[in-house]
C-alpha cells in the first residue's frame, strides 16, 4: 500500500501541472473566485480552455481542447446554463422546486421530464443494488443533521421510527405523476442528481462542437475524447486523509468516475457519523473511507459509488465485478486499498 502511495506521490506534481490544477489544491474554497477562466495555446491549432464556476454547492471545472477559444467559451456558457436550470429542479431545500413540492405533499402531478427520469433511474439502481442505493433516506439524513446540530448521535428509537418511512418500494411512478405510499416519506437526489447534471452538461458541450473535454464537479468527472496533444485525461483519486499522495491516478478517454467518501460531510471527529446512510440499517457505513467507481456515465458512477460504500467492501466489489463497463477502487478506513478485477490504475 505504502509503495503505491509513494509512486502516486511522484506522479502528483506532473499530474497537477498537466491538468492545470497546480496550486489550487491547497487554496481554501473561500479564497477562490466564484468564476475563473484561462486559455493556453499548445500549438498553432489547439487551445486548452478552462472555466471554473461555483455551482451545485461545489466548484465545477470544465476543460476543453479545441482550435477555437471563442467556440469553447461559448459552449461552456451553454453547459453552465444547463447546470443552473437542472440544479433548480433537483434541490430539495429550495421550497419552490418540484422536488420540494413532492416531499411536502407526498404527490406531484405534471412532473418535469428530467425529474421523472432521475427518479426512475434512482429506483432502478435501488433495485439493482438491493437497496444499497436509496433516495428515500431523506428523513434519515434530516435526522442525522438535526442530531448533529444538537451535538449528539441519533438513538435507536429515533432511527427505527424513521426507517418506517424509507424504502424505494414506497415511491410510485404513474405516467407523469409521482406518489409516496406512506406519509412522512421524502427523497433526496444528492447521491445521483449531480451525476445526471454533469452528463447533461457534457452532452451540451458536444452539441456545440466541443468533443474533447473534461468536466469535474467536485469529484464527479466526465471525460470525452482526448486531452492536449492527443493524450488521455489524467484523473487523480482523492486521498480521504487528504495527504499529498493519491491512492491512484488513472488515464481516461471517454467515460466517467465518481467518488463517495466519509470525508465529505461528517459530524464527528472519527468520521463514523456522516452523510452516507444505509437505508436498511439507518446507520452510516463504517468500513470504507472512500469509494470511486468508473462507469460509462456519471449518473451511474455517482449512484454506484454510494451503493458500494453502503454495501461495504467485499459485497461492493463482488457487485461491481458482475456489472459490465464498471470498476471500483475502495480506500478503507485504515488506508487499505481494494479494487475490482478490471480497475485500470
Amino acid at each position: 500500500m505504502s509503495e503505491k502511495y509513494d509512486n502516486c506521490d511522484r506522479k502528483r506534481r506532473s499530474f497537477l501541472k498537466y491538468s492545470g490544477l497546480l496550486g489550487l489544491g491547497t487554496v481554501a474554497a473561500s479564497l477562490l473566485p466564484t468564476e475563473h477562466a484561462e486559455a493556453l495555446l499548445f500549438n498553432k491549432n489547439e487551445y486548452k480552455v478552462t472555466k471554473t464556476r461555483l455551482a451545485m454547492g461545489t466548484f465545477v471545472a470544465m476543460t476543453a481542447i479545441h482550435p477555437s477559444r471563442d467556440q469553447a467559451e461559448e459552449a461552456f456558457g451553454r453547459a453552465f446554463d444547463e447546470i443552473t436550470r437542472l440544479s433548480r429542479l433537483f434541490n430539495r431545500h429550495d421550497t419552490s422546486s418540484p422536488l420540494a413540492e413532492l416531499n411536502r405533499a407526498g404527490r406531484l402531478s405534471d412532473v418535469p421530464g428530467e425529474l421523472r427520469d432521475v427518479v426512475v433511474q434512482s429506483l432502478t439502481f435501488h433495485h439493482q443494488t438491493r437497496g444499497g442505493f436509496d433516495v428515500t433516506v431523506a428523513p434519515l439524513v434530516d435526522l442525522y443533521q438535526a442530531c448533529a446540530a444538537a451535538g449528539r448521535e441519533p438513538n435507536e428509537s429515533e432511527i427505527s421510527r424513521v426507517l418506517r418511512v424509507t424504502g424505494g418500494e414506497g415511491v410510485r411512478v404513474d405516467g407523469h405523476s409521482l406518489t409516496f405510499a406512506r406519509q412522512g416519506m421524502g427523497i433526496t437526489l444528492d447521491g445521483i442528481a449531480k451525476g445526471y447534471i454533469v452528463d447533461r452538461a457534457s452532452a451540451a458541450l458536444r452539441r456545440h462542437g466541443i468533443d474533447n473535454h473534461l468536466i469535474n464537479a467536485g469529484g464527479d468527472i466526465r471525460t470525452s475524447g482526448h486531452a492536449a496533444r492527443g493524450k488521455k485525461w489524467s484523473v487523480a483519486i482523492q486521498d480521504p486523509q487528504k495527504r499529498k499522495a493519491y491512492p491512484d491516478i488513472i488515464n481516461m478517454e471517454s467515460g466517467a468516475i465518481a467518488t463517495s467518501g466519509n470525508y465529505e460531510v461528517y459530524y464527528d471527529r472519527e468520521k463514523l457519523f456522516h452523510h452516507i446512510v444505509n437505508g436498511r440499517s439507518g446507520h452510516s457505513p463504517r468500513l470504507s473511507a472512500s469509494v470511486s467507481v468508473l462507469a460509462p456515465t456519471v449518473i451511474e458512477a455517482d449512484a454506484l459509488s454510494t451503493a458500494v460504500f453502503v454495501l461495504e467492501p467485499r459485497d461492493g466489489i463482488d457487485f461491481i465485478n458482475h456489472r459490465p463497463g464498471c470498476d471500483c477502487l475502495i480506500v478503507g478506513r485504515q488506508g487499505d486499498i481494494h479494487s475490482s478485477a478490471g480497475w485500470i490504475g
